[in-house]
């Protein structure tokens, strides 16, 4: 029987408290949340390994020391509400969930939306809700939200997106550059996003936030 509670205490020690990641709110979460329940199940026993995990179809459980410090670097508070866009099988969203007064989980596969709604329910996950809906869409009709927070990279932030975002709000994105990715933390000031380096890390870009090939005659 594999003590997933200790994997889980191995991997806040070696993966995420030596990447300057040690405020106690995050680390409460990530000691709490059961990683091996919400990753398919052929990969529970590495849910806790220092990687992306692959759920299919160019889809990723964002690797501990990635996700940990977009938290630490967003600074969530306990009255904010967040946007999490493309939770895949709701990992991020439980762990968002006890740090924020809500969280709004955005995954357009219908299958994985469907899974992580049952495992964050079972998780006991009451104030997360996952929409349905295409990613780069956001979840609009819920917003404006203090903090937005991509589970995937992006080459090219939609419109829609920026405008959930309320004023003086704050989204963390990994933006791919080539072989590598830069995570940003951007902050709405008068209506446009700014953008601050936080640290360098890579993941698969999420459908629907591809550059668009500009035509030139």
């Amino acid at each position: 029987m594999t003590d997933f509670a200790s994997l889980r205490r191995m991997m806040v020690d070696t993966q995420v408290r030596p990447s300057d990641v040690t405020k106690f709110p995050i680390i409460e979460a990530l000691l709490s949340v059961p990683r091996e329940a919400f990753v398919p199940d052929a990969r529970r026993e590495t849910a806790y390994v220092g990687e992306n995990i692959d759920l299919g179809g160019g889809r990723v459980v964002l690797e501990p020391r990635t996700l940990a410090k977009m938290l630490d670097a967003l600074d969530l508070q306990p009255d904010e509400m967040v946007l999490d866009i493309g939770c895949g099988l709701g990992y991020s969203a439980a762990v968002i969930a006890r740090m924020a007064e809500a969280v709004v989980a955005v995954e357009e596969d219908a299958q994985m939306a469907a899974d992580a709604q049952a495992a964050l329910t079972e998780f006991g996950a009451d104030n997360a809700a996952v929409i349905e809906a295409p990613l780069a869409e956001g979840a609009a009709k819920h917003g404006p939200y203090d903090v937005i927070i991509l589970q995937g990279a992006v080459e090219h932030l939609p419109d829609a997106i920026v405008s959930q975002l309320k004023e003086g709000g704050r989204i963390a994105a990994l933006f791919s550059e080539g072989s590598l990715g830069v995570c940003r933390i951007g902050y709405k000031i008068d209506g446009e996003v700014n953008w601050r380096f936080a640290f360098n890390a890579g993941a698969p870009v999420l459908p629907g936030f591809e550059r668009h090939s500009a035509f030139v005659l």
